[in-house]
């Protein structure tokens, strides 16, 4: 059943509260694991885990392609790499009427906003230098709505050949939380609701993480894991 109230202070918060479960879970002790963070609102909720667990983290790219007049329903996402990835949800495209070519603007909107985010991320970087073949890939948002963010990220970590895949979030619907466990080798979530409205329904503090917070945290996430060397 939803809560009434919030349940977490802010995503730092989250953070602390699933870095308990993950260890509780043993996903910390997995061979080679790293936390994998879906910009932007997953960055602060995974650096407070990669704080509290001594793990590494890198950040994933992923932007939900958005229906025309309805910016919260998902199309599809696209999703960071040498070769930008496109999953479209057929099933959300099936029940709306697109205008025509609606959804190669669309495309090419979120393309250009990857492009974007990942020049000011990581500067020069390659796509592929986020590779992480043959570790233990454990994804991180601060919540999940209908699955088409994690759905595209999974595919996208999949791609580089990783050992296995988990997800570990705060909040989502419980019925998704459910289908997950069928794709991936693991779901950590702290509340699965029955009754879902939106993820900021849970936190007491969901405001909009900028640009300029998720580049701090990289460059601290980055200190901290040369620190543990």
């Amino acid at each position: 059943m939803q809560q009434a109230v919030p349940i977490f202070q802010d995503r730092a918060d989250a953070g602390v509260k699933l870095a308990e479960a993950v260890s509780e879970a043993g996903l910390s002790d997995l061979a080679d694991p790293i936390l994998i963070a879906l910009p932007r609102g997953g960055v602060p909720v995974a650096f407070a885990m990669a704080h509290r667990l001594g793990l590494p983290m890198d950040v994933l790219i992923v932007r939900k392609m958005r229906a025309p007049g309805d910016p919260e329903i998902g199309i599809g996402a696209v999703v960071d790499g040498r070769i930008p990835r496109v999953v479209i949800t057929e099933e959300a495209v099936r029940g709306l009427s697109l205008p025509p070519g609606y959804l190669d603007t669309e495309r090419h909107h979120q393309i250009a906003e990857v492009e974007r985010r990942h020049r000011m991320y990581f500067g020069e970087d390659a796509p592929d230098a986020h590779d992480h073949q043959g570790r233990d890939a454990i994804i991180v948002d601060d919540g999940i709505a209908n699955g088409g963010s994690i759905r595209a990220a999974i595919e996208a970590v999949r791609a580089m050949g990783v050992a296995s895949v988990r997800i570990a979030v705060p909040v989502a619907p419980a019925r998704l939380v459910t289908t997950l466990g069928d794709e991936v080798d693991d779901v950590v979530c702290l509340s699965p609701v029955d009754n879902f409205s939106a993820v900021g329904a849970f936190y007491a503090d969901f405001s909009e993480t900028p640009d300029q917070e998720v580049m701090q945290l990289l460059k601290e996430a980055r200190r901290l894991q040369r620190m543990l060397q």
